[in-house]
């Protein structure tokens, strides 16, 4: 019983290194919605092709978005996203996409100058010379914020909610 026990959590332990998560910033190249994939372009000419299931969430667009047939009408080719995902494998699966722009995520560069991961937050100074804190978010905490105090400038893309910055992704410049 007990080896049936240890056997059954290491195997679920390995299956679970398997799923990594992380997030990418990129431009809309293509979408299929009858296989519910897209492909993605990023800055420097990478292509990606993420497929999205019932759960994935759509943010940052005039009518927000949750499912995977909503968050397909809520992209289109050229948008710039920032997608979220996990990979199997060669299997990238969207979770999340959050537009960038007008009724989206807005965009700073930043230099790091703290990272709380207790308290989930950064310090940074901006390219003004202010200082300014930046809330993460779950996502945000768990994808993109290792390394960010060794990190020196970064693209921090955010959203302002209820009077705080709250950062949603981090993209080393």
């Amino acid at each position: 019983m007990r080896l049936g026990l240890v056997i059954a959590v290491v195997a679920c332990g390995a299956y679970a290194a398997e799923d990594v998560a992380t997030a990418v910033a990129c431009t809309v190249k293509t979408i299929d919605e009858g296989a519910k994939t897209a492909v993605v372009k990023t800055a420097d000419g990478t292509e990606h092709t993420f497929h999205f299931i019932g759960r994935t969430a759509s943010h940052g667009t005039e009518a927000t978005a949750s499912g995977s047939k909503d968050a397909f009408r809520s992209m289109k080719e050229g948008d710039e996203v920032v997608v979220h995902y996990t990979e199997k494998g060669a299997v990238k699966t969207a979770q999340e996409v959050d537009h960038v722009g007008k009724d989206g995520l807005k965009t700073s560069v930043v230099a790091v100058k703290s990272v709380d991961r207790g308290a989930k937050t950064v310090t940074a100074k901006t390219e003004a010379g202010t200082e300014e804190t930046y809330h993460l978010t779950a996502s945000a905490s768990r994808e993109t914020a290792k390394g960010l105090d060794k990190a020196g400038k970064v693209t921090v893309y955010y959203t302002e909610e209820g009077g705080k910055k709250i950062a949603h992704f981090f993209k080393a410049n």
